[in-house]
């Protein structure tokens, strides 16, 4: 058995273009277009690269997005006052206000990311959008666990009644996730099963899993053995490791070679979860946009 290939990039250009004609809609009758701005500290080459992508994707949407570059030397007190400046719109609307991780090790995180207000957190990790989930009402919820569930919906994965096991709890992926797949509706009703670094066995509890997501950022942890025949496989990793010719090679939290002869379904890395993640991006802006303009 050779597993169906889970295509992130093909499911994005599809949300893109529907976001497209919502977007000019929004521009049409509100006489301008959804803005985003992210802020961008440091000058780490993967960070960069990342808002890179989204700034491109907002623009094949229509949402206007600027970048505004802190340097690394940047104080948790600086971050969190800038933060509040972009929120008071002084350089014009910011509908979607997104910090870049990682954040340099001196600065308080927590307390950067806090600072964004919950009705422009289009990242979802405010703890007021964290609760909504939580409560089964979301409003932002965080990009790439909506576009795991948005992968799975459109590939026709089943997950009422089925198993689902996460390796990875963060805050980002894996327990807004779990909250997502266990919640009623599409995409949901799933019996969730949660592993991070403490659990024992680990091989035993996801070879129970209908629907396994790797989301811990270990270079092709899960192998083969530890697949379930015809398990749907969701990575959500993104390592550079090095080529055989001394490159940086991107890889996944999956051995994907092997575990697509076990799995029924699968995504790569790259082309798979990645797409979806500025996806969601994308739409959380526009919503954010049109519940600031009161049409949420």
């Amino acid at each position: 058995m050779t597993a169906t290939l889970l295509d992130g990039r093909a499911l994005a250009a599809r949300i893109e273009a529907s976001l497209q004609g919502e977007v000019d809609t929004f521009a049409t009758v509100f006489h301008r277009r959804p803005r985003l701005v992210v802020v961008l500290v440091g000058d780490l080459a993967a960070s960069g690269s990342y808002v890179k992508s989204k700034a491109a994707a907002a623009g094949r949407v229509g949402i206007d997005s600027d970048v505004v570059r802190v340097p690394a030397s940047a104080t948790t007190e600086e971050l969190v006052t800038l933060v509040a400046a972009i929120a008071r719109d002084e350089q014009g609307p910011a509908d979607g206000i997104l910090v870049q991780l990682p954040l340099p090790e001196h600065v308080d995180t927590v307390a950067v990311l806090d600072a964004v207000p919950p009705d422009r957190d289009v990242d979802g990790f405010h703890p007021e959008n964290a609760g909504l989930l939580s409560q089964g009402r979301p409003r932002f919820v965080p990009c790439t666990a909506a576009g795991v569930q948005r992968m799975l919906i459109d590939a026709g994965i089943e997950t009422a009644g089925r198993h689902a096991v996460i390796v990875g709890r963060s805050d980002i992926v894996g327990k807004p996730l779990a909250l997502l797949l266990a919640s009623r509706g599409p995409g949901g009703d799933a019996t969730v099963t949660i592993c991070h670094s403490r659990s024992s066995d680990l091989a035993t509890i996801t070879r129970q899993a209908d629907i396994l997501v790797a989301a811990v950022g270990r270079p092709r942890l899960v192998t083969a053995d530890m697949v379930k025949p015809g398990a749907a496989v969701i990575d959500v990793g993104i390592n550079r490791i090095a080529g055989p010719d001394g490159s940086g090679k991107l890889v996944g939290d999956v051995d994907f070679d092997a575990v697509r002869e076990v799995a029924g379904s699968i995504s790569p890395v790259p082309g798979g979860v990645g797409p979806l993640t500025v996806a969601m991006l994308l739409a959380n802006t526009l919503l954010a946009a049109e519940l600031r303009a009161g049409r949420g």
